[in-house]
């Protein structure tokens, strides 16, 4: 409802304001090619996230002070705080960094986001910028036609920078012609009430652009032509910072509850620190006089001091902070608390998480494992065993043969409020992913997919071997039982091995021994058949439990097959060059059955 309301209001005032003034127009013409370069920048830079910055981020968060430089480096050469949050909100959503990581991080982009302001007040506005921009827009849009991702990306990240220069110069011309028709100074207020009034109007611009570095261009073009005082500009400054956490918390609508918390600091640190600048004012104007003086700022180069001003307080901000780190991270858990376990959610999908490759498939294989463990219950109860039972008896045989406990529950009501759920959530999330992504993580996601589809697989396939297994397992008959008893104990035993395999560091090894496990289930086949013959000649077993037999060795088969399958893809890593070799050397089914028939005939001739 607010958004509907919020953009015709937004475009009415922006039609008013190019109706009453001309100069009006270019201002804002000027913020909207700033901002349009903003998203060339973010695209261009994009092109190269295809594991790099993934990898960088991943190796470079174990400790607080490297999260930290890593928020500071990649804000200063990407020039978009944005980017970073929605990145770093990304990867914590989908668990591949932990939430104190992730607050280092936006710590880190606060500082990094000074940089732009300190490169627009010493050349931005000094020299004729718009000279440099035709040659970066040229150069810009002719290599992002190109079909190179890499030389797209390199186009989009000089027409980016070429209209970011537009943009400085448009606002500059702008507010020199704005100068005389309106004074923004005249809105003034003494003492605090001012300051926060300043601050609130700084806040209000950055949601509106959703970009504190436009901001902060705007705030640096104005005070460079008079339009606003010194003290307004300061205001102004903190106020923008204030106003960034927008895209943080529009970032983290569609992330997981770790992107709420994350999101959450940035508020809380961004809040903390504007609150901090505002109170210490006059200290940080005394500080800021200092330290020019120290470099060689003139006293009346307010647009160089407004850059060392917003430095200055972001790493006071920082400062302050990053000892709180840790009890941050707590009370975050604490106020924005996990749900319920509910299996039918979730855990790793998020939106912001899509223009990534690395972090869409690893946000995907993660919730493959989650609808991996959400079956494993209902297969678990399908055969009338409980999880424990499956995963923690040491002798698995003798209890499943000690066992006659019938487990009451709907698996058909389970089944579409946990397993489809997440099955259709993990389907619609690789569609909308796999437009946006590279060929190589489309042939990956698919794999994924198919992994997610035999898991739903072996839910139905339980189905229908509960029925008989549930009259069965309990018969009085120890033949039947006996055979029953033979089914339940195979798909139990895979499915304790894939999580033994799971926990493995060495999931290359763990992706050949499930073909181990796929050569002794087919190699089960043939005992069954010559099983069922014997028993059925020395009558211990009637007709119909034979056919039943047979019909339901046929699911069990299958059930461990697709069990087998799913693993295997989940096991290998699109990153881990031994596990690609891996799964090229797994064996298909023809040449398992090729084992099976060379290990028979070995065993016939031993016999001979």
């Amino acid at each position: 409802m607010l958004r509907k309301i919020f953009l015709p209001t937004i475009l009415l005032i922006l039609g008013y304001g190019f109706w009453i003034s001309p100069d009006f127009k270019e201002i804002a013409a000027g913020v909207s090619i700033f901002l349009f370069g903003m998203l060339f920048l973010e695209e261009g830079f994009k092109a190269f996230t295809g594991g790099l910055l993934e990898k960088l981020l991943q190796r470079t968060t174990d400790k607080t002070w490297k999260s930290l430089a890593f928020g500071v480096v990649t804000t200063t050469i990407m020039q978009s705080s944005s980017l970073v949050s929605i990145i770093t909100i990304s990867f914590i959503s989908a668990g591949l960094i932990p939430l104190v990581a992730g607050i280092g991080i936006i710590f880190g982009a606060n500082i990094g986001t000074t940089t732009g302001a300190w490169l627009v007040a010493a050349f931005g506005l000094k020299v004729k910028i718009s000279a440099y921009a035709m040659p970066m827009l040229v150069f810009g849009i002719v290599l992002a036609f190109q079909k190179s991702k890499y030389l797209k990306g390199v186009g989009s990240v000089l027409a980016g920078l070429g209209f970011l220069f537009l943009g400085i110069h448009y606002m500059k011309e702008g507010f020199e012609a704005f100068r005389d028709s309106f004074d923004l100074a005249a809105l003034a207020v003494a003492g605090y009430p001012g300051l926060f009034l300043f601050a609130g109007i700084g806040a209000a611009a950055t949601v509106v652009m959703q970009s504190s570095h436009a901001t902060l261009v705007l705030i640096l073009t104005a005070l460079a032509v008079g339009q606003i005082t010194y003290e307004n500009a300061l205001a102004l400054a903190i106020g923008a910072n204030v106003g960034t956490t927008i895209t943080a918390i529009i970032g983290s609508l569609s992330a997981n509850v770790q992107g709420k918390r994350l999101a959450g600091a940035h508020l809380i640190f961004n809040v903390v620190t504007g609150v901090i600048a505002i109170v210490f004012l006059n200290q940080f104007v005394w500080a800021v006089d200092i330290i020019s003086g120290k470099v060689g700022i003139a006293a009346d180069n307010h647009t160089m001091k407004l850059a060392v001003f917003h430095t200055l307080f972001n790493i006071t901000g920082v400062l302050v902070m990053v000892p709180l780190i840790n009890q941050l991270a707590l009370r975050l858990c604490h106020f924005i608390p996990e749900h319920a376990p509910n299996l039918a959610e979730p855990k790793y999908l998020s939106d912001a998480a899509i223009e990534f490759p690395e972090t869409v498939l690893s946000s995907v294989k993660k919730e493959v494992w989650h609808l991996f463990d959400s079956a494993f219950e209902l297969m678990a109860h399908g055969m009338n065993l409980h999880r424990t039972q499956i995963l923690e008896s040491p002798s698995l045989a003798k209890t499943i043969d000690d066992d006659r406990e019938i487990i009451e529950f709907d698996l058909d009501e389970l089944y579409e409020s946990k397993v489809k759920v997440l099955y259709s959530a993990i389907i619609d999330f690789i569609s909308k992913a796999q437009s946006s992504i590279p060929s190589v993580f489309s042939e990956e996601l698919f794999r994924l997919r198919n992994a997610a589809s035999e898991i739903v697989e072996c839910v139905k396939h339980i189905k229908h071997l509960r029925k008989n297994t549930t009259v069965y397992m309990v018969s009085d008959n120890t033949y039947i039982r006996n055979e029953y008893n033979m089914l339940r104990l195979k798909i139990a035993t895979i499915l304790k091995q894939i999580y033994r395999y799971r926990d493995r560091d060495d999931h290359t090894l763990s992706i050949l021994e499930l073909d181990e496990l796929k050569a002794e289930a087919l190699a089960s086949h043939d005992r069954l058949n010559k099983q069922i013959t014997d028993l059925l000649n020395d009558n211990k077993i009637t007709a119909l439990m034979a056919t039943s037999l047979l019909n339901d060795f046929n699911y069990s088969d299958q059930t461990a097959k697709n069990l087998l399958d799913s693993a295997q893809a989940l096991l290998a890593s699109h990153a881990d060059l031994l596990a690609e070799a891996a799964q090229a050397v797994v064996l298909d089914e023809d040449e398992i059955e090729n084992i099976v028939n060379e290990n028979r005939a070995d065993a016939s001739l031993t016999k001979s």
